[in-house]
């Protein structure tokens, strides 16, 4: 939400991403971007006195007249209307998307007995040890004491790589650059500071508003909230509540029962405000929600990877499930990537650079999505100096929206890439990299973290400061311990 102005110039309140005057500004950039011909649309938009969207904040300073926003809304539908020429490479439906993935992995073979000491509610009762015990659907690797420390580690980089992003997030590269130099922090290695940034660089780049206070180096008191957190916290309670088979309409109750509106932005907030409308999953994705294709799907991605070890195939497919509430096609393939690289990383035989690969077999070899991640990934392999890798992506792909998430999913991709599985590598590469620092960071702080496959492996300086303590509106887990939460979810990964 932000403070703006009524219609009659009084001040009053704007609820961001859902204004259907700055809706069409990025449903215009949206059909740009997967080739739909909305020249005419747009004309008739400006030539009745429309703008653009707003270039970072969720809504424009003051509401359009009633006859502009009325315009907004009819060429929203018009726009929905348009062919979309990328419909046959760039699936939303699991089906389709498998039907162009002919490398998609199989599950794998080994197969362990569930442990009594993991079992929860939903477990089938068993009073001894024995061959009646539920089957576990992990393989051997995944069921003892060890994945679990690399789930530890995971939910710790997390929390560490989001928080590193969180007082850049907004701020163009430059001034990221600009920051880092002028604090002796670049290139990038340790958190960001106020101490010894020049007043006019503060000035002209100040921090983000609701971050600052709680992410700078000076002033981290455990893991504020964030919704790149929440949303996993949602998603272990999705589990939980419908187990590992649920339905895109157990996701939808689920954010209706336990999700606030005003911790959502961009393609959650409008789906939720369409399933209040009344429109049901996958519609409530589709309507009138220019940011179908952006990051929000693959911040919710980790936990279906957590908890399919060695099963990248079922994490993809749990994750497509959970993206087709508010998702479309890039904005799903992003999930399933994620999910994909994160349950193949598991394996303590899978290095990065092979999660990478098994991540992009669960998505169409033609999508914009995947020939981006293919050609960073090649990028930061030939490139020394990750500057100039962060340099050519925003080049090539800086024509995006900022969330969108096919230039992140590349930048994701070159920093794991480029840090060869290093932790701090990781983080701060993909924070240093601009766009959405804090998605970025915090993904790749999981995969990396996993790939660290213990707490103890993660540098103190990241760890320390989180003070195991996790800030969040998700009702029954603020200021949960990542430990609790490593347990919670093994148990989630060992259900049958």
């Amino acid at each position: 939400m932000v403070r703006g102005r009524t219609s009659r110039g009084a001040p009053g309140l704007r609820f961001t991403w859902v204004q259907p005057e700055d809706l069409i500004g990025h449903e215009l950039r949206q059909a740009a971007e997967d080739g739909r011909d909305a020249r005419a649309i747009a004309a008739r938009w400006h030539l009745a006195g429309g703008s653009g969207p707003p270039s970072a904040a969720g809504a424009s300073a003051s509401p359009a007249p009633a006859e502009l926003r009325t315009l907004a809304l009819r060429l929203l539908d018009e726009l929905a209307g348009l062919p979309d020429p990328l419909a046959a490479t760039e699936p939303t439906e699991l089906a389709a998307i498998r039907a162009l993935c002919p490398d998609w992995p199989p599950p794998p073979e080994r197969r362990s007995p569930l442990p009594h000491a993991t079992t929860g509610p939903r477990s089938a009762p068993d009073s001894k040890p024995g061959s009646d015990r539920p089957a576990s659907r992990a393989p051997e690797y995944a069921t003892g004491a060890s994945h679990l420390r690399a789930l530890h580690a995971a939910w710790l980089g997390r929390a560490a790589g989001c928080l590193l992003g969180k007082p850049v997030e907004k701020l163009p590269l430059g001034a990221i650059r600009a920051i880092g130099r002028a604090t002796d922090n670049w290139p990038l290695s340790t958190w960001f500071t106020a101490r010894g940034l020049p007043k006019e660089l503060s000035r002209a780049h100040p921090w983000n508003r609701r971050s600052a206070g709680t992410s700078l180096a000076e002033n981290i008191n455990g893991m504020p909230e964030d919704d790149d957190l929440n949303y996993p916290l949602l998603n272990l309670l999705l589990l939980q509540r419908y187990g590992r088979g649920f339905r895109t309409d157990d996701v939808a109750r689920l954010w209706l029962d336990e999700l606030p509106a005003g911790r959502t932005f961009t393609a959650e907030r409008i789906a939720l405000r369409n399933l209040l409308f009344g429109l049901e999953p996958p519609d409530c994705a589709r309507h009138h929600n220019p940011f179908r294709e952006w990051i929000g799907a693959a911040i919710r991605a980790d936990v279906h990877g957590w908890t399919n070890p060695g099963d990248p195939g079922a994490a993809a497919a749990q994750a497509q499930r959970d993206a087709a509430l508010t998702h479309t096609a890039s904005g799903v393939h992003s999930a399933m990537f994620i999910a994909a690289a994160i349950a193949a990383a598991a394996d303590p035989q899978t290095d990065v650079h092979r999660a990478l690969d098994i991540g992009l077999t669960v998505v169409p070899a033609a999508s914009r999505l995947a020939v981006a991640v293919r050609d960073a990934v090649l990028t930061a392999r030939q490139e020394a100096d990750f500057d100039t890798v962060v340099d050519r992506l925003h080049l090539a792909h800086g024509h995006y929206h900022w969330v969108h998430a096919i230039p992140n999913a590349a930048l994701l991709a070159a920093a794991l890439t480029h840090a060869d599985g290093d932790f701090t590598g990781s983080i701060c590469r993909a924070v240093s990299g601009g766009w959405d620092t804090d998605s970025n960071g915090a993904t790749a702080g999981s995969l990396a973290g996993l790939l660290a496959r213990r707490p103890e492996a993660l540098p103190d300086r990241w760890t320390a400061p989180l003070k195991n303590r996790l800030t969040t509106s998700i009702a029954g887990f603020d200021g949960i311990g990542f430990d609790t939460l490593a347990h919670l979810t093994h148990q989630e990964a060992l259900r049958p």
